[in-house]
């Protein structure tokens, strides 16, 4: 049996070795190269287009006045017919390109190359040195570099594989893949209103609420290329064009791409209420994105910071200290230790792999945030805690998008800490987003949290994407989970103006909604807005209003880890629960300017904790509600009641739009005014301002 194996894998491996050696390249064949053999077409073909360059090349004058000495790189194919074309120039003087087009436009068909027997196509790349060079003159010299006496000399590297030289030969012109790619679009307000308009036209099948969109799924509405070609500057050193146009590093070959470029958020302010000279953030990190093929794409981006925000923003970030001794956690971003006397450092990493097998189905599993919603606040799912490992599927078909996402989060609280390990949760969000017509849209969202009791860990129940959740969570017990209802809707006003919409229920008892008693037990909140593109007939001008409500206890839950929260921030408003707000937003871009401002009406209802009443009046999510203040007369706004103004208005110029590096300048007015000042609501007046440079990938988020 033995010999039998052996002899089999001889056979199949002399077969191998048979049918590769069959295989070769041979290299296309300049006119008058036909006679030659052919280890021996390579050479000829080398000489004769640099012989043909020599001879037809003509140095343009501006090179000549200015004695350069140099070299125009050229890259060039040679295709299946035989044809012969320039794939890109590098040259100092946009007359030394012109010439090298005219050059190569006048070299003559070819025989096209073969590989295995058939015609395919070849890359080359070639520098012509200027002055030029005689190539015969260059063949004489190195011939006789080449005379050597072999019978004292020993060549130790003879045999040299030209496998890792062959590598860059397929390298090419980078055509900006991530536009028809399966990566995401970095999720930011502002950006994404550049394409809201396109999104939703009336008549179109897209979905706009599952955050961040793909590249792929925008593409049929939107052309990223000519928008950024649109603001292309002309330049001609490589460092202006990295600069203002181009990705730092960006390689591509036959079956991968990658781009790596420097991520900063660099600011330095003054807050009018603190107590320190200046505020900053020094931000300095890395983002890398990247595919393999058609249907893999992967991004990854890490930062290193510290900052010093404004007293609010510093006092915000102290009151969610995680357990341990680090004393802060920044919000939206993670836990921070101390920087010298009154800063953080907080390191950030965030990534994700994105696969499509087929048309109508994404996979992604990363490290970062999602968003349900076509407001600027959400009810459902928002990005303003931080970053959280999560498994996603986006499923469209038909006029239905469904979107899956499975999320590992944590709860830092020194109360739900065990043996100095923080306490893991888990939730599973499934979101039905339909257009009913070709101006409606509605949207069907559910929620389950869940925390590893009697050791279930991950409950494979909730990874069924097709199942109705708060069945599920009634059948494993009260108190195994906490299960959250919603729905939105979006109307096509027309193509200029559209009205969103969303409700979320986290409780529901008929008796009590319909008792009209007030009970606390009425948990929900509803928010409802309007976009205006091109607002009054000014291009690139979107409007937006807003209002949320969500009554008191909404999110929380009897047993304080199941609430609707990671790293002791919501997972859905900012604000909890038990607040109303008003916003008003205007985003205006021209060319590479932009401008945003906001306005922010809000009332919210605080605890007092002030050793008297320590009761939950319903705001602080992360309470239990077994201590509530009242069963019934539970209104919006109760407790502590605090009117909140808060306006943001930012402007500045986009430097790289390939990158979105862009610098800009923020103020903020702030005025915070309890009914009663505690240890954790102070009243508070604040005017900050800050100027920086900042590569935006994200929402930062100061209004709460």
């Amino acid at each position: 049996m033995k010999k039998c194996c052996l002899l089999i894998l001889l056979f199949v491996l002399g077969s191998v070795t048979a049918q590769e050696t069959s295989n070769f390249e041979k290299s296309p064949i300049y006119p008058g190269c036909e006679s030659q053999p052919i280890e021996s077409l390579k050479s000829c073909f080398n000489n004769q287009i640099n012989t043909h360059i020599y001879n037809t090349f003509k140095v343009p004058q501006i090179a000549l006045d200015d004695t350069y000495n140099g070299e125009v790189k050229v890259l060039f194919e040679v295709d299946k017919s035989g044809a012969i074309s320039v794939l890109y120039i590098d040259a100092v003087y946009d007359e030394l390109k012109t010439e090298t087009h005219r050059v190569f436009e006048a070299l003559p068909k070819v025989t096209p190359g073969t590989y295995n027997g058939k015609p395919t196509y070849f890359q080359y790349s070639l520098g012509i040195k200027i002055p030029l060079v005689n190539p015969a003159e260059i063949t004489l010299e190195s011939q006789k570099k080449d005379v050597l006496d072999m019978s004292s000399v020993t060549d130790l590297n003879a045999d040299v594989s030209e496998e890792y030289d062959n590598v860059d030969k397929n390298v090419v012109k980078y055509e900006q893949l991530e536009y028809s790619s399966q990566l995401n679009i970095p999720f930011t307000h502002n950006y994404y209103a550049r394409f809201g308009q396109a999104m939703n036209g009336l008549g179109t099948n897209s979905h706009t609420a599952a955050k961040p969109f793909i590249y792929d799924e925008v593409a049929d509405y939107y052309d990223f290329k000519a928008e950024k070609e649109a603001l292309v500057k002309e330049s001609d050193g490589w460092w202006q064009r990295k600069l203002w146009n181009e990705h730092l590093v960006e390689v591509q070959g036959k079956d991968y791409w990658f781009t790596v470029d420097p991520a900063f958020d660099l600011q330095v302010g003054k807050d009018t209420e603190a107590d320190f000279n200046s505020t900053f953030n020094n931000t300095r990190g890395i983002y890398i994105q990247g595919g393999f093929g058609n249907k893999f794409n992967y991004s990854a981006s890490v930062y290193e910071s510290q900052g010093r925000f404004a007293q609010y923003f510093n006092a915000y970030a102290e009151s969610l200290k995680a357990f341990g001794p680090d004393p802060a956690i920044v919000p939206g971003r993670g836990i921070a230790k101390r920087f010298k006397k009154n800063a953080y450092d907080y390191p950030v990493a965030e990534g994700y792999l994105s696969y499509t097998p087929a048309k109508f189905l994404n996979v992604q599993f990363g490290h970062g945030k999602n968003f349900i919603g076509d407001g600027y606040r959400s009810l459902l799912q928002s990005d303003v805690a931080s970053p959280y490992p999560y498994l996603k599927l986006n499923t469209k078909f038909w006029k239905i998008k469904y979107t899956n996402t499975w999320m590992w989060l944590r709860d830092v609280r020194p109360e739900v800490t065990v043996d100095g390990a923080f306490l893991t949760k888990y939730i599973a969000n499934h979101y039905l987003s339909w257009n009913v017509s070709k101006r409606l849209n509605v949207g069907l969202f559910e929620s389950v949290m869940w925390i590893n009791s009697n050791d279930r860990g991950f409950d494979i129940n909730y990874l069924n994407p097709v199942i109705f959740y708060r069945a599920i969570e009634f059948a494993t017990g009260p108190d195994a989970g906490n299960a959250i209802l919603g729905a939105s809707a979006k109307y096509k006003w027309n193509n200029k103006v559209n009205i969103y919409g969303q409700f979320i229920l986290d409780e529901f008892s008929i008796n009590d909604i319909t008792g009209g008693n007030k009970s606390w037990k009425n948990k929900f909140g509803y928010q409802i807005g309007m976009k205006y593109y091109d607002a009054f007939k000014v291009d690139n001008l979107m409007l937006q209003l807003e209002y949320n409500r969500v009554r008191p206890f909404t999110y929380s839950h009897n047993s304080i880890v199941l609430n609707y929260a990671h790293n002791n921030q919501p997972m859905a408003h900012l604000w909890g629960a038990n607040f109303s707000e008003a916003i008003m937003i205007g985003r205006y871009t021209y060319k590479r300017w932009f401008a945003d401002a906001k306005f922010i009406f809000g009332k919210r209802g605080f605890d007092f904790n002030d050793g008297t009443d320590n009761l939950n009046y319903g705001g602080n999510i992360f309470r239990t509600e077994n201590d509530r203040n009242a069963s019934t007369g539970i209104t919006v706004g109760q407790g502590n009641t605090t009117n909140v103004f808060q306006a943001d208005l930012q402007g500045g110029y986009i430097v790289n739009p390939v990158t979105n590096l862009r610098l800009f300048t923020n103020i903020t007015f702030r005025n915070f005014n309890p009914q009663a000042e505690t240890p954790a609501v102070l009243k508070s007046n604040t005017t900050w301002f800050t100027l920086g440079i900042r590569t935006d990938l994200f929402n930062w988020y100061n209004d709460f």
